[in-house]
């Protein structure tokens, strides 16, 4: 039991919940917390092979892992999440809330049909994971949810209407969840800046858009996965979160800028 005046007890690193840690940043991410010490449930929609390889790799740095499959669309089955990472690998204290739908629509092109599914799986599913979090988290004991945002929040544009719209209420939700769910669970979120080509982006696109930056670059796969292993162990960080993005939120753009260096 904690002592008199002191607060929940976090401990060492435990088990994480990964979402989308297949490929491209969820892998890192997955790999980085791993590296950390850290043992991982590699969440996958359709990537199978891929999240076999990141549970590989996860594996050959020592620590556990267990693959499973979800459509983070579908209610039940990511209320059922949590407990099949819990009965696989013990109990999670860490999620991260990394999987996001990224289509294209515009104001022109808007429909509440493509809202909708945005907001499923950005924004519905990650609350429902902080839930069954909470819901699973002793008492005196601390976990926490790490989301993955964008830095086009803080420097907004009209292009990907519905998936920014998402990912503004999973960075309002952030706040609040931190508040309604303290002290057992931490809310932070992440918000990475140009990582890796998107959509029909170029190389050469990429490299120009991603040394457009007060710093010079923005962030890479490594930068994120560092942000977020600090936040699953900095006790004193909710409700905030981190711009891992070498300033990109600073440089105003008109629209998105896979669009200016195509």
């Amino acid at each position: 039991m904690p002592s008199a005046g002191s607060g929940p007890t976090q401990a060492a690193p435990g088990v994480a919940l990964v979402t989308g840690a297949g490929r491209r940043l969820g892998r890192a991410i997955a790999l980085g917390l791993a590296a950390a010490g850290w043992d991982i449930a590699v969440h996958y929609r359709h990537s199978g092979r891929e999240a076999n390889e990141t549970a590989e790799h996860i594996r050959a740095l020592g620590r556990r892992a267990a693959l499973l499959a979800c459509d983070l669309g579908d209610e039940a089955a990511v209320r059922a999440l949590p407990g099949r990472a819990a009965q696989a690998l013990g109990r999670v204290t860490c999620i991260v809330n990394n999987a996001s739908l990224f289509e294209y629509d515009s104001a022109t092109t808007f429909s509440p049909g493509l809202l909708g599914a945005h907001m499923s799986t950005n924004l519905a599913a990650p609350l429902l994971l902080a839930q069954a979090l909470h819901a699973a988290t002793p008492e005196h004991s601390q976990a926490v949810v790490i989301n993955l945002l964008d830095q086009k929040l803080y420097n907004l544009n009209p292009d990907f209407l519905s998936y920014t719209l998402s990912k503004a209420a999973l960075e309002a939700a952030t706040k609040m969840l931190a508040q309604a769910l303290a002290p057992t669970v931490r809310i932070v979120g992440v918000a990475p800046g140009i990582t890796l080509v998107s959509g029909d982006q170029s190389e050469a696109g990429f490299a120009q858009a991603h040394t457009a930056t007060p710093l010079g670059r923005s962030s890479t796969p490594q930068d994120i996965a560092d942000a977020v292993v600090y936040a699953a162990s900095a006790r004193a960080l909710t409700g905030t979160t981190l711009v891992v993005d070498g300033g990109q939120h600073l440089v105003p753009l008109a629209r998105d800028v896979m669009f200016l260096t195509k």
